[in-house]
Order: structure tokens, then sequence, then C-alpha cells
């Protein structure tokens, strides 16, 4: 299963060439991780004796993106599917795609690591964070790399 969050596109968005700077597609990914990890996380039931998933914190380890074409300013909004490739004990990684009925424009990649705030390092996905990630599980459509 795949996450879908509708991402509008800014006036401020776009670069001198006309198209959407390679920088907000990032912006478009944590938008779209945000809504994944926090809002719909959030609203998934968590076991009494723990957090909502990922309110203990989480970071980013590592970006991966491949731009496909370019994206140009428009009023409609952008599609940016979310899903799981891969879950370990202590990460996860998310790919995704940035794309319209037509054409994807982006695909990418980000690893994801469960965070302790108060003890700063990393700590192990809980139980209700693993259970929600393994509900969006294709190892099968991995975002494909360019190389």
């Amino acid at each position: 299963m795949r996450h879908t969050y509708q991402c509008p596109l800014r006036w401020s968005d776009m670069d001198a060439y006309g198209h959407v700077n390679n920088v907000v597609h990032l912006r478009y990914l944590e938008e779209a991780r945000i809504d994944f990890m926090f809002r719909l996380a959030g609203e998934a039931v968590a076991a009494e004796d723990e957090p909502a998933p990922f309110k203990a914190g989480c970071v980013v380890a590592r970006h991966e993106i491949d731009y496909l074409k370019p994206l140009f300013h428009r009023y409609e909004p952008v599609t940016v599917e979310t899903w799981v490739t891969k879950l370990n004990a202590a990460s996860a990684t998310i790919a995704y795609e940035i794309k319209d009925a037509g054409t994807v424009y982006v695909r990418a990649e980000t690893v994801i690591v469960p965070y302790d705030l108060e003890k700063e390092h990393p700590r192990r996905l809980t139980a209700g964070e693993r259970a929600f990630l393994e509900g969006y599980f294709d190892d099968s459509a991995a975002a494909p790399r360019i190389r």
C-alpha cells in the first residue's frame, strides 16, 4: 500500500529556469513524509505503554533523489506517493514518487532513524512504529535508481 499526499506548488518554488527548484523537491518529500509519519501514523492506535508512533523522535540519515523530468509551476497539486522498502531494527527506508497522472518527475528514498531526543542517540523502532510501517511495506516497488 502507498500513502498519497497532494502537494500544492507555490510560485516561489520556481527557480531562474522557470521550473521547480531541486531543493524544493526535497521539501515536497518532507511534507509527504511528515503527513505519513506524524499525521497518518498518529491516527493509528498506539499501545497504551508507548507513545504515538514517531512522537519519541526520528531523524533523517540519508536522502537519495533522481530528477527525471522538470516540473513547472501550475495550479493543480502534484501527487507524492510514499511507501516503505526496507525495515531494520533501528531504521527504515521510505521511497517516494513525485508525479501526476501521466508523468513521474522525481523518484527518491530517505533512510529514517528513530531517535531518542532526551538521550541524543538512535533507538530501535517501537512495536507501534514497526506495525505502522509494515502496513506500507513493498520492497518490490522500490524506487529504481538511475545510474
